[in-house]
Protein backbone atom coordinates (compact mmCIF):
# COMPACT_ATOMS: atom_id res chain seq x y z
CA UNK A 1 0.00 0.00 0.00
CA UNK A 2 2.49 2.43 -1.07
CA UNK A 3 2.37 5.56 -3.66
CA UNK A 4 4.15 3.99 -6.46
CA UNK A 5 6.46 6.28 -9.16
CA UNK A 6 7.46 5.38 -12.40
CA UNK A 7 9.57 7.03 -15.00
CA UNK A 8 7.17 7.00 -18.55
CA UNK A 9 9.69 9.00 -21.01
CA UNK A 10 12.30 10.94 -20.64
CA UNK A 11 13.48 12.90 -23.62
CA UNK A 12 15.93 16.01 -23.91
CA UNK A 13 14.96 18.15 -20.92
CA UNK A 14 11.05 16.27 -21.03
CA UNK A 15 10.31 14.02 -17.99
CA UNK A 16 6.83 12.20 -18.03
CA UNK A 17 6.58 10.22 -14.67
CA UNK A 18 3.40 7.72 -13.74
CA UNK A 19 2.38 8.44 -10.15
CA UNK A 20 -0.16 6.01 -8.41
CA UNK A 21 -1.92 6.66 -4.62
CA UNK A 22 -3.77 3.89 -3.95
CA UNK A 23 -7.08 4.08 -2.64
CA UNK A 24 -6.12 2.25 0.58
CA UNK A 25 -3.46 4.93 1.32
CA UNK A 26 -5.99 7.68 0.68
CA UNK A 27 -8.52 6.06 2.67
CA UNK A 28 -5.89 5.91 5.77
CA UNK A 29 -5.11 9.47 5.44
CA UNK A 30 -8.67 10.19 5.56
CA UNK A 31 -9.50 8.57 9.02
CA UNK A 32 -5.92 9.98 10.20
CA UNK A 33 -7.65 13.26 9.17
CA UNK A 34 -11.08 12.40 10.61
CA UNK A 35 -9.42 11.25 14.26
CA UNK A 36 -7.67 14.89 14.26
CA UNK A 37 -10.51 17.15 13.66
CA UNK A 38 -13.00 14.82 15.31
CA UNK A 39 -12.08 15.97 19.13
CA UNK A 40 -12.30 20.07 18.54
CA UNK A 41 -15.59 19.07 16.48
CA UNK A 42 -19.06 20.97 18.02
CA UNK A 43 -22.09 20.57 16.41
CA UNK A 44 -25.67 20.81 17.33
CA UNK A 45 -27.10 17.94 19.07
CA UNK A 46 -23.72 16.54 19.76
CA UNK A 47 -21.93 16.94 23.36
CA UNK A 48 -18.21 18.73 22.46
CA UNK A 49 -15.67 16.66 20.38
CA UNK A 50 -18.64 14.06 20.80
CA UNK A 51 -19.56 13.96 17.17
CA UNK A 52 -19.17 10.13 16.04
CA UNK A 53 -16.51 9.34 13.21
CA UNK A 54 -19.27 8.73 10.56
CA UNK A 55 -21.25 11.24 10.98
CA UNK A 56 -17.73 13.53 10.81
CA UNK A 57 -17.58 11.64 7.33
CA UNK A 58 -21.19 11.56 5.82
CA UNK A 59 -20.72 15.43 6.57
CA UNK A 60 -17.03 16.20 5.54
CA UNK A 61 -15.71 13.62 4.40
CA UNK A 62 -15.74 14.61 0.40
CA UNK A 63 -14.27 18.01 1.55
CA UNK A 64 -11.53 16.10 3.70
CA UNK A 65 -10.70 14.16 0.64
CA UNK A 66 -9.79 17.01 -1.67
CA UNK A 67 -7.89 17.77 1.17
CA UNK A 68 -5.53 15.00 1.42
CA UNK A 69 -5.49 14.56 -2.50
CA UNK A 70 -4.20 17.70 -2.53
CA UNK A 71 -1.54 16.87 -0.08
CA UNK A 72 -0.96 13.53 -2.08
CA UNK A 73 -0.25 15.49 -5.13
CA UNK A 74 2.41 17.66 -3.58
CA UNK A 75 3.97 15.35 -1.77
CA UNK A 76 4.28 12.82 -5.12
CA UNK A 77 5.39 15.94 -7.01
CA UNK A 78 8.27 16.48 -4.47
CA UNK A 79 9.03 12.86 -4.41
CA UNK A 80 9.32 12.22 -8.16
CA UNK A 81 11.54 15.58 -8.46
CA UNK A 82 13.31 14.39 -5.35
CA UNK A 83 14.30 10.68 -6.52
CA UNK A 84 15.03 11.26 -9.94
CA UNK A 85 17.65 14.21 -8.44
CA UNK A 86 16.15 16.73 -11.08
CA UNK A 87 15.73 20.49 -11.74
CA UNK A 88 12.62 21.21 -12.95
CA UNK A 89 12.30 24.61 -15.04
CA UNK A 90 8.95 25.41 -14.25
CA UNK A 91 5.72 23.92 -12.07
CA UNK A 92 5.33 20.05 -13.48
CA UNK A 93 1.93 19.79 -15.13
CA UNK A 94 -0.42 17.07 -13.98
CA UNK A 95 -2.76 14.80 -16.16
CA UNK A 96 -5.47 12.41 -14.38
CA UNK A 97 -6.16 9.48 -15.24
CA UNK A 98 -9.28 7.83 -14.73
CA UNK A 99 -12.34 9.10 -12.85
CA UNK A 100 -11.90 11.73 -9.86
CA UNK A 101 -14.80 12.13 -8.85
CA UNK A 102 -14.68 8.08 -7.99
CA UNK A 103 -11.27 8.75 -6.11
CA UNK A 104 -12.74 11.78 -4.14
CA UNK A 105 -15.43 9.19 -3.11
CA UNK A 106 -12.96 6.81 -2.17
CA UNK A 107 -13.63 4.06 -4.97
CA UNK A 108 -10.44 4.58 -6.99
CA UNK A 109 -6.46 5.28 -6.86
CA UNK A 110 -5.05 8.17 -7.52
CA UNK A 111 -3.41 8.25 -10.97
CA UNK A 112 -1.63 10.50 -13.12
CA UNK A 113 0.73 11.75 -15.44
CA UNK A 114 3.80 14.06 -13.86
CA UNK A 115 5.05 16.10 -16.91
CA UNK A 116 8.11 17.52 -15.97
CA UNK A 117 10.56 20.17 -18.14
CA UNK A 118 14.22 20.31 -16.86
CA UNK A 119 16.56 23.01 -16.21
CA UNK A 120 19.02 22.70 -19.18
CA UNK A 121 22.61 22.46 -18.13
CA UNK A 122 25.30 25.15 -18.99
CA UNK A 123 28.16 26.86 -17.93
CA UNK A 124 27.24 30.43 -17.67
CA UNK A 125 29.47 32.90 -18.40
CA UNK A 126 31.77 34.69 -15.58
CA UNK A 127 30.31 37.98 -14.97
CA UNK A 128 34.25 39.51 -15.15
CA UNK A 129 35.28 37.94 -18.29
CA UNK A 130 32.36 40.65 -19.48
CA UNK A 131 33.22 44.45 -21.15
CA UNK A 132 30.35 46.72 -21.01
CA UNK A 133 30.58 50.48 -22.60
CA UNK A 134 28.56 52.49 -19.83
CA UNK A 135 26.78 55.74 -22.11
CA UNK A 136 26.77 58.65 -19.72
CA UNK A 137 25.17 62.30 -20.26
CA UNK A 138 25.26 65.39 -17.89
CA UNK A 139 22.35 68.22 -17.67
CA UNK A 140 23.55 70.99 -19.44
CA UNK A 141 23.06 74.41 -17.77
CA UNK A 142 20.64 75.33 -20.72
CA UNK A 143 18.33 72.33 -19.78
CA UNK A 144 18.26 73.41 -16.27
CA UNK A 145 17.11 76.75 -17.59
CA UNK A 146 14.59 75.16 -19.56
CA UNK A 147 12.85 72.96 -17.00
CA UNK A 148 13.33 75.91 -14.70
CA UNK A 149 11.23 77.55 -16.95
CA UNK A 150 8.89 75.12 -17.40
CA UNK A 151 8.12 75.05 -13.67
CA UNK A 152 7.46 78.97 -13.66
CA UNK A 153 4.95 78.29 -16.76
CA UNK A 154 2.98 75.43 -14.66
CA UNK A 155 2.92 77.72 -11.55
CA UNK A 156 1.53 80.73 -13.41
CA UNK A 157 -1.23 83.17 -12.40
CA UNK A 158 -3.62 85.00 -14.48
CA UNK A 159 -4.85 88.81 -13.68
CA UNK A 160 -7.61 91.06 -14.96
CA UNK A 161 -6.51 91.68 -18.62
CA UNK A 162 -5.81 95.28 -19.04
CA UNK A 163 -7.16 97.49 -21.96
CA UNK A 164 -9.97 99.88 -22.44
CA UNK A 165 -11.39 96.48 -24.36
CA UNK A 166 -9.33 93.81 -24.34
CA UNK A 167 -9.55 90.73 -26.54
CA UNK A 168 -8.66 87.34 -25.86
CA UNK A 169 -5.71 85.82 -27.80
CA UNK A 170 -3.84 82.90 -27.09
CA UNK A 171 -2.44 81.86 -23.24
CA UNK A 172 -5.42 84.59 -21.70
CA UNK A 173 -7.95 82.44 -19.32
CA UNK A 174 -11.33 82.93 -20.12
CA UNK A 175 -14.44 82.86 -17.28
CA UNK A 176 -17.20 81.74 -19.84
CA UNK A 177 -20.59 79.87 -19.53
CA UNK A 178 -21.88 77.38 -22.32
CA UNK A 179 -24.64 75.41 -23.36
CA UNK A 180 -24.06 72.27 -26.45
CA UNK A 181 -26.68 71.30 -28.81
CA UNK A 182 -26.57 68.83 -31.02
CA UNK A 183 -29.77 68.30 -33.62
CA UNK A 184 -30.58 71.28 -32.02
CA UNK A 185 -31.34 69.64 -28.49
CA UNK A 186 -29.44 69.94 -25.83
CA UNK A 187 -27.30 67.31 -24.55
CA UNK A 188 -26.21 65.53 -21.60
CA UNK A 189 -22.93 67.13 -19.73
CA UNK A 190 -23.02 69.82 -22.46
CA UNK A 191 -24.17 72.85 -19.72
CA UNK A 192 -21.64 74.69 -17.68
CA UNK A 193 -21.22 78.03 -15.97
CA UNK A 194 -17.97 79.76 -14.82
CA UNK A 195 -15.61 77.41 -16.29
CA UNK A 196 -12.12 78.04 -16.58
CA UNK A 197 -10.49 77.72 -20.11
CA UNK A 198 -7.21 78.59 -21.06
CA UNK A 199 -6.91 79.27 -24.61
CA UNK A 200 -4.32 76.62 -26.64
CA UNK A 201 -4.31 74.26 -23.83
CA UNK A 202 -6.43 71.74 -25.84
CA UNK A 203 -9.04 70.69 -22.91
CA UNK A 204 -11.82 71.19 -25.10
CA UNK A 205 -13.01 69.57 -28.34
CA UNK A 206 -11.01 70.44 -30.90
CA UNK A 207 -11.60 73.75 -32.59
CA UNK A 208 -13.63 75.31 -29.74
CA UNK A 209 -10.67 77.67 -27.80
CA UNK A 210 -9.67 78.81 -31.35
CA UNK A 211 -13.10 80.31 -32.06
CA UNK A 212 -12.55 82.26 -28.92
CA UNK A 213 -9.84 83.93 -30.13
CA UNK A 214 -10.61 88.02 -30.05
CA UNK A 215 -13.49 88.17 -28.18
CA UNK A 216 -14.45 90.76 -25.48
CA UNK A 217 -15.88 90.31 -22.30
CA UNK A 218 -19.61 90.24 -22.33
CA UNK A 219 -19.57 88.88 -26.08
CA UNK A 220 -22.19 86.05 -26.67
CA UNK A 221 -20.27 82.98 -28.86
CA UNK A 222 -22.03 80.50 -30.98
CA UNK A 223 -18.48 78.13 -31.58
CA UNK A 224 -19.22 74.88 -34.12
CA UNK A 225 -17.34 72.05 -33.93
CA UNK A 226 -17.47 68.41 -34.73
CA UNK A 227 -16.94 65.37 -31.80
CA UNK A 228 -13.94 63.47 -32.32
CA UNK A 229 -14.82 59.93 -33.67
CA UNK A 230 -13.74 58.67 -31.26
CA UNK A 231 -15.31 60.57 -28.78
CA UNK A 232 -15.43 58.83 -25.32
CA UNK A 233 -19.30 59.45 -25.03
CA UNK A 234 -20.81 56.95 -28.09
CA UNK A 235 -23.82 58.61 -28.22
CA UNK A 236 -21.93 61.82 -29.53
CA UNK A 237 -18.71 60.68 -31.39
CA UNK A 238 -18.72 62.35 -34.48
CA UNK A 239 -21.26 64.90 -34.19
CA UNK A 240 -22.08 68.00 -35.19
CA UNK A 241 -22.81 70.82 -32.13
CA UNK A 242 -23.26 74.07 -31.44
CA UNK A 243 -22.10 75.76 -28.20
CA UNK A 244 -23.60 79.24 -26.94
CA UNK A 245 -20.96 80.66 -25.25
CA UNK A 246 -21.20 83.73 -23.04
CA UNK A 247 -17.17 85.26 -22.04
CA UNK A 248 -17.67 86.46 -18.22
CA UNK A 249 -14.15 87.49 -17.88
CA UNK A 250 -10.23 87.67 -19.54
CA UNK A 251 -7.03 86.96 -17.71
CA UNK A 252 -3.90 87.49 -19.50
CA UNK A 253 -1.34 85.06 -17.70
CA UNK A 254 1.70 86.01 -15.80
CA UNK A 255 4.94 83.54 -15.23
CA UNK A 256 5.59 83.08 -11.96
CA UNK A 257 9.27 84.99 -11.47
CA UNK A 258 12.18 82.50 -10.79
CA UNK A 259 13.36 84.29 -7.42
CA UNK A 260 14.37 82.79 -3.80
CA UNK A 261 10.21 83.58 -3.02
CA UNK A 262 8.94 81.43 -5.60
CA UNK A 263 11.49 78.73 -4.77
CA UNK A 264 10.46 78.98 -1.20
CA UNK A 265 6.45 78.57 -2.09
CA UNK A 266 7.68 75.41 -3.34
CA UNK A 267 9.23 73.97 -0.21
CA UNK A 268 13.00 74.80 -0.84
CA UNK A 269 15.14 77.02 0.30
CA UNK A 270 16.15 79.07 -2.51
CA UNK A 271 16.90 79.28 -5.99
CA UNK A 272 19.98 77.59 -6.15
CA UNK A 273 18.49 75.10 -4.18
CA UNK A 274 15.50 74.55 -6.62
CA UNK A 275 18.18 74.89 -9.60
CA UNK A 276 20.18 71.95 -7.68
CA UNK A 277 16.90 69.58 -6.95
CA UNK A 278 16.11 70.21 -11.20
CA UNK A 279 19.98 69.13 -11.88
CA UNK A 280 19.19 66.17 -9.39
CA UNK A 281 15.78 64.87 -11.34
CA UNK A 282 17.31 65.33 -14.56
CA UNK A 283 20.46 63.36 -13.79
CA UNK A 284 18.32 60.67 -12.16
CA UNK A 285 16.84 60.29 -15.40
CA UNK A 286 19.70 60.18 -17.57
CA UNK A 287 21.13 57.94 -15.26
CA UNK A 288 17.79 55.35 -15.65
CA UNK A 289 18.28 55.85 -19.08
CA UNK A 290 21.63 55.02 -19.42
CA UNK A 291 20.99 51.73 -17.19
CA UNK A 292 18.56 50.81 -19.75
CA UNK A 293 20.87 51.27 -22.41
CA UNK A 294 23.72 49.45 -20.64
CA UNK A 295 21.29 46.15 -19.77
CA UNK A 296 20.01 46.03 -23.16
CA UNK A 297 23.93 45.56 -24.07
CA UNK A 298 24.66 43.48 -21.46
CA UNK A 299 21.30 41.00 -22.92
CA UNK A 300 22.72 40.74 -26.27
CA UNK A 301 25.95 39.97 -24.74
CA UNK A 302 24.71 37.00 -22.47
CA UNK A 303 22.40 36.16 -25.85
CA UNK A 304 25.44 36.11 -27.66
CA UNK A 305 27.59 33.47 -25.39
CA UNK A 306 24.89 30.89 -24.41
CA UNK A 307 23.33 28.29 -26.34
CA UNK A 308 21.84 25.71 -25.45
CA UNK A 309 18.56 23.37 -25.56
CA UNK A 310 15.52 25.18 -24.24
CA UNK A 311 12.33 23.40 -22.50
CA UNK A 312 10.06 23.43 -24.89
CA UNK A 313 6.65 24.14 -22.67
CA UNK A 314 8.30 27.72 -21.13
CA UNK A 315 9.27 28.56 -24.71
CA UNK A 316 5.49 28.05 -26.25
CA UNK A 317 4.14 29.50 -23.47
CA UNK A 318 6.56 32.87 -23.93
CA UNK A 319 5.65 32.95 -27.64
CA UNK A 320 1.74 32.93 -26.54
CA UNK A 321 2.37 35.71 -24.24
CA UNK A 322 3.85 37.65 -27.48
CA UNK A 323 1.98 36.49 -30.08
CA UNK A 324 -1.38 37.35 -28.07
CA UNK A 325 0.01 41.35 -28.10
CA UNK A 326 0.98 40.98 -31.87
CA UNK A 327 -3.50 39.56 -32.12
CA UNK A 328 -4.36 42.42 -30.25
CA UNK A 329 -2.87 45.30 -31.37
CA UNK A 330 -3.38 43.48 -35.01
CA UNK A 331 -7.32 43.47 -34.18
CA UNK A 332 -7.23 47.13 -32.91
CA UNK A 333 -5.35 48.02 -36.00
CA UNK A 334 -2.17 49.40 -34.29
CA UNK A 335 0.24 46.47 -35.62
CA UNK A 336 2.95 48.25 -37.70
CA UNK A 337 3.38 48.58 -41.40
CA UNK A 338 6.71 46.25 -41.82
CA UNK A 339 4.77 43.52 -39.37
CA UNK A 340 1.14 43.92 -41.41
CA UNK A 341 3.09 43.07 -44.44
CA UNK A 342 4.40 40.21 -43.68
CA UNK A 343 2.89 36.54 -44.42
CA UNK A 344 1.59 35.47 -40.86
CA UNK A 345 4.20 32.54 -41.10
CA UNK A 346 7.52 34.39 -41.05
CA UNK A 347 5.54 36.95 -38.50
CA UNK A 348 5.10 33.55 -36.02
CA UNK A 349 8.94 32.76 -36.63
CA UNK A 350 10.37 35.99 -36.01
CA UNK A 351 8.54 36.38 -32.74
CA UNK A 352 9.10 32.46 -32.27
CA UNK A 353 13.02 33.46 -32.25
CA UNK A 354 12.36 36.93 -29.48
CA UNK A 355 10.52 34.37 -27.58
CA UNK A 356 13.27 31.75 -27.45
CA UNK A 357 15.72 34.76 -26.78
CA UNK A 358 13.60 35.51 -23.66
CA UNK A 359 13.95 32.44 -22.52
CA UNK A 360 17.22 31.56 -22.90
CA UNK A 361 18.29 35.30 -20.83
CA UNK A 362 15.38 34.49 -17.87
CA UNK A 363 17.58 31.17 -17.43
CA UNK A 364 21.22 32.40 -17.96
CA UNK A 365 20.06 35.10 -15.55
CA UNK A 366 18.61 32.51 -12.96
CA UNK A 367 21.54 30.61 -13.22
CA UNK A 368 24.53 33.49 -12.34
CA UNK A 369 22.12 34.45 -9.81
CA UNK A 370 21.69 30.82 -8.45
CA UNK A 371 25.74 30.41 -8.31
CA UNK A 372 26.19 33.71 -6.83
CA UNK A 373 23.45 33.34 -3.88
CA UNK A 374 21.56 36.34 -5.21
CA UNK A 375 18.09 36.32 -3.51
CA UNK A 376 14.99 38.79 -2.75
CA UNK A 377 15.09 39.43 0.63
CA UNK A 378 11.36 39.98 2.68
CA UNK A 379 12.00 43.39 2.79
CA UNK A 380 12.59 44.37 -1.10
CA UNK A 381 9.92 41.72 -1.48
CA UNK A 382 7.42 43.78 0.86
CA UNK A 383 9.07 46.94 -1.12
CA UNK A 384 7.80 45.87 -4.19
CA UNK A 385 4.35 44.75 -2.95
CA UNK A 386 3.49 48.34 -1.83
CA UNK A 387 4.91 50.16 -4.80
CA UNK A 388 2.30 47.59 -7.13
CA UNK A 389 -0.40 48.45 -4.22
CA UNK A 390 0.16 52.12 -5.13
CA UNK A 391 -0.78 52.00 -8.51
CA UNK A 392 -4.30 51.17 -7.38
CA UNK A 393 -5.63 54.28 -4.98
CA UNK A 394 -7.86 53.21 -2.53
CA UNK A 395 -7.19 49.34 -3.15
CA UNK A 396 -4.41 48.78 -1.65
CA UNK A 397 -5.39 46.61 1.39
CA UNK A 398 -7.08 44.49 -1.41
CA UNK A 399 -3.89 44.10 -3.70
CA UNK A 400 -1.55 43.39 -1.23
CA UNK A 401 -4.04 40.60 0.37
CA UNK A 402 -4.18 38.70 -3.07
CA UNK A 403 -0.49 38.65 -3.41
CA UNK A 404 0.27 37.44 0.19
CA UNK A 405 -2.57 34.51 -1.24
CA UNK A 406 -1.25 34.03 -4.43
CA UNK A 407 1.90 32.42 -4.86
CA UNK A 408 1.77 32.58 -8.51
CA UNK A 409 0.74 35.91 -8.39
CA UNK A 410 4.06 37.08 -5.51
CA UNK A 411 6.37 34.96 -7.78
CA UNK A 412 5.43 37.10 -11.30
CA UNK A 413 5.93 40.03 -8.79
CA UNK A 414 9.58 38.98 -7.40
CA UNK A 415 10.57 38.09 -10.61
CA UNK A 416 11.59 41.75 -12.16
CA UNK A 417 13.00 42.54 -8.84
CA UNK A 418 15.50 39.29 -8.77
CA UNK A 419 16.60 40.19 -12.47
CA UNK A 420 17.29 43.57 -11.53
CA UNK A 421 19.48 41.77 -8.20
CA UNK A 422 20.87 39.58 -11.02
CA UNK A 423 21.81 42.65 -13.34
CA UNK A 424 23.21 44.75 -10.64
CA UNK A 425 25.52 42.13 -9.95
CA UNK A 426 27.06 41.39 -13.52
CA UNK A 427 27.59 45.20 -13.73
CA UNK A 428 29.60 45.23 -10.41
CA UNK A 429 32.21 42.00 -11.76
CA UNK A 430 31.98 43.04 -15.52
CA UNK A 431 35.00 45.75 -16.89
CA UNK A 432 32.15 48.72 -17.11
CA UNK A 433 34.01 51.68 -19.25
CA UNK A 434 32.42 55.15 -19.44
CA UNK A 435 31.39 56.30 -23.26
CA UNK A 436 30.11 60.38 -23.05
CA UNK A 437 27.42 60.51 -25.67
CA UNK A 438 24.70 62.95 -26.37
CA UNK A 439 21.41 63.24 -25.34
CA UNK A 440 19.82 62.29 -28.75
CA UNK A 441 22.22 59.00 -28.49
CA UNK A 442 21.41 57.91 -25.16
CA UNK A 443 17.45 58.19 -25.80
CA UNK A 444 17.75 56.47 -28.96
CA UNK A 445 15.95 53.21 -29.56
CA UNK A 446 18.07 49.91 -29.81
CA UNK A 447 17.64 47.58 -32.57
CA UNK A 448 17.70 43.99 -31.91
CA UNK A 449 20.67 42.01 -32.73
CA UNK A 450 21.21 40.51 -36.31
CA UNK A 451 18.92 37.99 -37.00
CA UNK A 452 15.57 39.15 -34.86
CA UNK A 453 13.79 40.82 -37.43
CA UNK A 454 10.87 41.43 -35.75
CA UNK A 455 10.29 44.82 -34.56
Amino acid sequence: MSIQIVEKSGEGLSRVFGVTVPAALLAERLEAKIAEIQPKMQLKGFRPGKVPATHVRKMYGKGLMQEVVEQALQETQQKAIDDAKIRPAASPDVNFSGDLERVLAGGADLAFDLSVELMPEFEPVDPSTLSLSRPVYDPSDEEIDGQLKEIAEQNRTFEKKGGKAPKAADGDQLVIDFLGRVDGEAFEGGQADDVELVIGSGRFIPGFEEQLKGVKVGADVVVKVTFPADYGAAHLAGKDAEFDVKVKEIKAGKDAELNDEFAKSLGLEDLASLRQAVKDQLTRQYAGASRFKMKRALLDALDEKHSFDLPPRMVANEFQVIWNQVEQERTAGQLSEEDAAKPEAQLRGEYLKIAERRVRLGLVLAEIGRRNDVVVTDAEMNQALISEARRYPGQEREVIEFYRQNAQAAAQLRAPVYEEKVVDLIFERAKVEDQAVTKDELFAEDDLPAGYDAA
